[in-house]
């Protein structure tokens, strides 16, 4: 009995000898991997407020998880005293983007990788990690807003048979629209409507505003298409 328990500490308390080598190679690779990652996610951002610092956590990140591994190596006591030391750091930073999330978890698993020593893990993930990327980016996989666009225009105040023609012109060259706003404009003698269209070919753009300023009763109508690159 006191045997076992002797073994059991004993195994809980062991650690995995690296060399200087083999811990220079591993933090260095890990760099270099995730500062492939940072790239990438460089490159192919898109959303608002971009932060450098945000590109420097990636790899700072990953190099920190590379550590970590090693330091705790094959310890079971070593991982436990890790894993209270972390639990006593707050992280309060709040990572809106799922996609940056994503890539912060991309450079961890990638420094844990690199971390435990499987290298060719690392490399081989990294390397398809960055092909889904790019061609995540530059593939129209997962758009939706390719003929989308945003029309605003003035009615006057109770006129119906204006919107029932507004209505009529958007049901012939829109496959789908959306009113988002209306509120009242010039002293409440005219009414502004904001409607979020999608147009049925891009070519329609012209025959919408046409058609919208043959109308007596509209005034001011402005048709903005949206980028298909840009995602909300």
């Amino acid at each position: 009995m006191n045997g076992s328990l002797g073994d059991l500490l004993t195994a809980a308390g062991s650690a995995q000898s690296l060399s200087l080598q083999h811990v220079i190679s591993a933090m260095l690779l890990s760099f270099v991997l995730c500062s492939v990652i940072a790239k990438l996610y460089q490159v192919t951002f898109q959303s608002l407020s971009y932060s450098r610092a945000f590109v420097h956590t990636l790899i700072l990140g990953g190099m920190i998880t590379c550590m970590v591994m090693m330091s705790m190596g094959d310890s079971l006591a070593r991982g436990i005293g890790v894993l209270g030391a972390l639990s006593l750091i707050r992280f309060r930073t709040v990572v809106r983007d799922p996609r940056d999330m994503m890539f912060l978890f991309a450079a961890l698993g990638l420094g844990i990788a690199c971390g435990a020593g499987m290298f060719a893990v690392a490399i081989a993930g990294c390397m398809l990690l960055s092909a889904v990327i790019v061609l995540l980016h530059w593939a129209p996989f997962a758009t939706r807003r390719r003929y989308e666009a945003m029309l605003r225009f003035l009615v006057e105040t109770d006129n119906e048979e204006a919107r029932a023609d507004v209505d009529a012109i958007m049901a012939e060259c829109c496959s789908a629209y959306m009113l988002l706003a209306m509120r009242e404009a010039v002293q409440g003698d005219l009414l502004e409507y904001s409607y979020q269209v999608r147009l049925i070919d891009p070519s329609y753009q012209v025959d919408l505003v046409k058609k919208m300023e043959a109308l007596g009763s509209i005034a001011e109508v402005n048709l903005v298409m949206q980028r298909t690159t840009v995602e909300l």
